[in-house]
């Protein structure tokens, strides 16, 4: 059954390496059948969360920014998928401000179940990649239903175009076939 598949994009560099991984995996979904829809953060504007939590009785934000349309795409998604380059050993700040504005969603009836985080970073070490899983499992652990389904880090790639050639893109293609 062909799944409604949500790809972010956190990257503030466009066509960098974390989008052509996330690219990877949306060739593979498409591949499979899967309904793909992919949001780059890079043109969007959202604001930081106030801390005000009247979402959590509306289930709307009271920030009128890209987030709100963003948050009701994830909402509606089957399949979350986040990319990401890892800075400073966490996920980009585009990311965790999306995350926070993700906060209506908490109590909502979200459609989704599976989340996968793909990453890509200059260093390639594996403790590289452990503040960025650690920020994408906290989110998907506010969500009962969900479940974090798969994770690939790419290391050894920091000029954009780097990525050319590393097996995480074929491993990335594989997972997005897989959902």
């Amino acid at each position: 059954m062909p799944k409604n598949v949500l790809i972010i994009k956190t990257s503030p560099r466009k066509a960098g390496n974390s989008d052509k991984l996330a690219d990877s995996f949306a060739q593979g979904a498409v591949e499979a059948e899967h309904r793909v829809e992919t949001i780059s953060l890079i043109d969007k504007t959202i604001s930081f969360c106030q801390g005000c939590f009247v979402c959590q009785k509306t289930q709307k934000c009271v920030i009128a920014d890209d987030a709100v349309a963003i948050a009701d795409k994830v909402l509606r998604a089957d399949v979350v998928v986040w990319a990401t380059p890892v800075y400073y050993y966490c996920c980009s700040g585009q990311m965790k401000t999306l995350i926070d504005r993700l906060n209506p969603l908490y109590t909502s009836n979200y459609k989704f179940r599976d989340v996968y985080l793909l990453a890509t970073a200059a260093e390639d070490e594996p403790t590289t990649f452990e503040g960025t899983a650690k920020a994408a499992q906290g989110w998907v652990d506010c969500f009962e239903n969900a479940t974090l389904k798969g994770v690939i880090f790419a290391g050894g790639v920091n000029e954009k175009g780097e990525i050319v050639g590393h097996k995480a893109l074929k491993e990335a293609f594989e997972m997005g076939k897989q959902i």
